[in-house]
């Protein structure tokens, strides 16, 4: 049986997207699968108690975290470009569709050079219809999905099955019942994961 690695994550998260420029290949190394699973960061902190500010309302630490950002952004060799706007819910759900046709990994790839790389405006319906065909997927499908009552049904219970798990943020990485919080753990899971 094919360990999983669970992989918590929200598209308005740059920490996330540093972790997926990485975590596939740390999860073939080890032979392992990486699922995919969405969530809506705010709701996540909120529910598990943390009832602060935003990282980008607070001026000294986001000061900081671009600084931090940066730095990573050069050591993997990618750009890094905040994005025009962090709408990223309906990027988010699109996940759900993308997981169940298996291009789970080619999707998020893809949205995450989008959103976090070239820094799109995640609310243009045409950046999410070219992700979608980048990695395989019908593009109208896909939409249809995201704006549907299933779709939306299908994001909630993702979200509400996350904050049961203990998920309070991201990038967040579930393997056995061990658990991996943040883009610089990547070493860590790749450690335990090779023992």
């Amino acid at each position: 049986m094919t360990r999983t690695i669970d992989f918590y994550f929200d598209f308005i998260s740059p920490f996330s997207y540093l972790a997926q420029l990485k975590l596939p290949d740390i999860a073939r190394k080890a032979g392992c699968e990486v699922a995919y699973w969405p969530i809506d960061i705010p709701e996540a902190k909120i529910a598990a108690g943390n009832y602060g500010p935003s990282n980008r309302e607070v001026l000294p630490k986001i000061k900081v975290m671009k600084a931090d950002l940066e730095r990573w952004a050069e050591r993997y060799g990618v750009p890094l470009t905040f994005p025009a706007s962090f709408d990223c819910a309906d990027w988010n759900c699109a996940v759900l569709f993308a997981s169940q046709h298996g291009k789970a990994e080619p999707f998020v790839t893809d949205a995450y050079r989008r959103i976090w790389g070239l820094g799109i405006d995640p609310r243009d319906r045409n950046e999410l219809a070219a992700c979608a065909t980048a990695a395989g997927l019908d593009a109208d499908a896909l939409i249809t999905f995201v704006e549907s009552p299933v779709g939306q049904t299908e994001y909630r219970k993702a979200r509400t099955q996350a904050i049961q798990r203990g998920v309070f943020g991201a990038p967040l990485m579930f393997v056995d019942d061990k658990i991996f919080w943040g883009n610089d753990r990547l070493d860590f899971l790749a450690e335990y994961l090779n023992k």
